[in-house]
């Protein structure tokens, strides 16, 4: 490993989502840094419950006291920097960012930046309910001029379900998967683009290869942004 690559923290929160950023950030740093090699890269997290009590009684500051906490235990394992593998909680970053100890590296500013680079023009938002709901993505994606559409509320219950019910748990269902497939082909019809996948875990069940739209893997994103992070200190 090369001495000059930077120490990865990683402020988890959902399992699946995180272990896939973790296999992405350990897959992409043996091709770019030769045989088994990847940045060292340290992972906290608070349990899942903690988050989704704070976000069902819309306590943002709670959950950002989770993720400062995180980021503190992370700072004092030696992390340079740090990422979020999960969208929803970005809700509560802004906040935390001028009291952590490090530098965060944002999904959604990262996954419009990349939207952007590929030319897309109009971007459906999936997610949790908690996540399409919010001003996450519309914020970032405007930054970059790109238009943005939530499915409507039928279609953001049954991902707020499928996601937290099934996925989370690492529950794939083939009706599942097709139900969110519908809600993809939806977002076409209606003139999207492209379709982030802007839930951790949706990149476990959908890709370029089974949406009726290119997709943007947030978690990979986000782990090669940190990759190119770590590789070329500023």
């Amino acid at each position: 490993m090369s001495p000059a690559a930077l120490h990865i923290g990683i402020v988890a929160c959902s399992a699946e989502g995180a272990a896939l950023c973790y296999r992405s950030l350990c897959a992409e740093g043996a091709r770019r840094m030769g045989p088994h090699a990847h940045p060292e890269i340290s992972l906290h997290t608070h349990s899942l419950a903690d988050y989704v009590a704070c976000l069902d009684r819309g306590d943002l500051a709670g959950v950002g006291a989770l993720m400062l906490s995180s980021a503190d235990k992370l700072a004092r394992a030696g992390a340079d920097f740090l990422i979020c593998p999960d969208n929803t909680i970005h809700q509560a970053l802004d906040p935390v960012l001028p009291r952590s100890p490090l530098p965060w590296l944002h999904i959604a500013g990262e996954v419009a930046a990349e939207a952007a680079a590929r030319g897309y023009r109009r971007i459906g938002i999936l997610g949790t309910r908690w996540l399409v709901d919010s001003e996450v993505y519309p914020g970032k994606l405007g930054e970059h001029g790109l238009q943005w559409l939530r499915p409507p509320p039928d279609d953001r219950d049954e991902l707020a379900r499928i996601i937290m019910d099934e996925l989370v748990y690492g529950v794939f269902k083939p009706d599942s998967v097709a139900r969110l497939q519908g809600v993809i082909e939806r977002l076409r019809d209606a003139g999207c683009d492209a379709a982030v996948l802007g839930c951790t875990e949706l990149p476990l069940v959908l890709d370029d290869g089974n949406s009726a739209l290119p997709t943007l893997d947030s978690t990979r994103i986000l782990a090669r942004a940190a990759l190119d992070r770590a590789l070329r200190p500023a």
